[in-house]
């Protein structure tokens, strides 16, 4: 028997937003406080190796155009430090470069900033600063932790904006998996100041001006989605917001990025493997976004699998309509082989 986290603990109210004052989940949902590996850059390479054996590691060589600053503090949550690693060019430009938000996927649970560092180091080559960061997983704390910690990584990228370079009026955000709905979110909640309670840089704006959602979920309630299916055993959403959908159905639409879109939605690139349920809620998400009139771009890779950005031979093209959409949002001119 799974009973509702919400019931059960004591809360503080902050400005639109309850946030956990004393208490966890029990039973499967109790956070461990143990670092979770299921997911690694090795353990998805090796399952998707025994669909392909052609498959490989990307890891490109390293810019030498680029400098990088590596384990960088940016806030302190939950009684810790939470930490990100910064890459950039080496040539200064005037007005600065416009920076990239990385978040690395895992299902809220596990993953690590490093699955990132390759694709960080080549957009920096690209002319932008890119950020890998880490952020709360539901084993140290439930949702919304994750949401706040990376719209204070936002807000530290432009405190520190003169210090590496940075155009502050060009942010996006870049995930991948459970990354790529937590980019999702925090570029369609531009406007929700509920997430912004970390008392972190709070003189700076957490809004960013593009997404690009590399296979994250966009509606956690909805017929393509898988999350919340615990019949057989709890689901990586269910593990992150402490309670099961049929119990707390509004928490799981407060974290859908489909919720939120209207007409301050920054422009959008889906990124997507094979596995449809990887990207719940895209085409409706796209639909809106063109009523609305918001610049977007979907691209799908045939038989990739769902890790695909880590890999060859999808590292490269991943790469590529990235720095393409990017520059055409925010005016640059960087060039990609396609």
């Amino acid at each position: 028997m799974q009973l509702s986290f919400y019931r059960r603990c004591g809360w503080v109210l902050m400005p639109g937003l309850l946030v956990i004052a004393s208490c966890y989940p029990s039973l499967a949902q109790t956070p461990t406080l143990a670092r979770d590996t299921s997911f690694t850059v090795y353990s998805a390479l090796a399952k998707a190796r025994k669909a392909d054996p052609t498959i490989t590691l990307a890891r490109p060589a390293v810019p030498a155009t680029i400098r990088a600053r590596m384990n960088v503090p940016y806030c302190t949550a939950g009684g810790r430090t939470l930490q990100l690693d910064v890459f950039y060019p080496k040539a200064r430009r005037r007005g600065g470069y416009p920076a990239v938000l990385l978040i690395h996927g895992g299902g809220w649970r596990s993953g690590d900033r490093s699955q990132h560092v390759p694709m960080a180091q080549q957009l920096a080559a690209r002319g932008f600063v890119a950020v890998t960061a880490e952020y709360r997983l539901s084993t140290e704390a439930p949702y919304p932790a994750a949401v706040l910690d990376l719209k204070a990584a936002v807000r530290w990228m432009r405190a520190n904006a003169r210090a590496y370079r940075i155009n502050s009026k060009q942010i996006a955000t870049w995930g991948f998996s459970a990354g790529g709905q937590l980019a999702a979110l925090l570029g369609t909640t531009n406007e929700e100041t509920r997430f912004d309670s970390l008392a972190c840089n709070t003189r700076y704006s957490s809004q960013v001006q593009a997404i690009v959602d590399v296979d994250g979920i966009l509606a956690f309630i909805h017929p393509e989605s898988g999350e919340g299916d615990d019949r057989k055993s709890t689901s990586a959403a269910t593990y992150w917001f402490g309670s099961p959908k049929t119990e707390r159905p509004d928490l799981w639409r407060q974290a859908s990025a489909l919720t939120y879109v209207g007409p301050h939605t920054p422009p959008t690139l889906f990124l997507n493997s094979s596995v449809d349920r990887m990207h719940a809620g895209r085409d409706d998400m796209m639909q809106q976004l063109s009523q609305l009139n918001i610049y977007h771009e979907q691209h799908t890779f045939p038989d990739a699998p769902h890790p695909f950005p880590l890999f060859n031979p999808w590292f490269q093209p991943t790469l590529n309509y990235t720095v393409d959409f990017l520059n055409r949002v925010f005016g640059g001119s960087s060039k990609t082989n396609n």
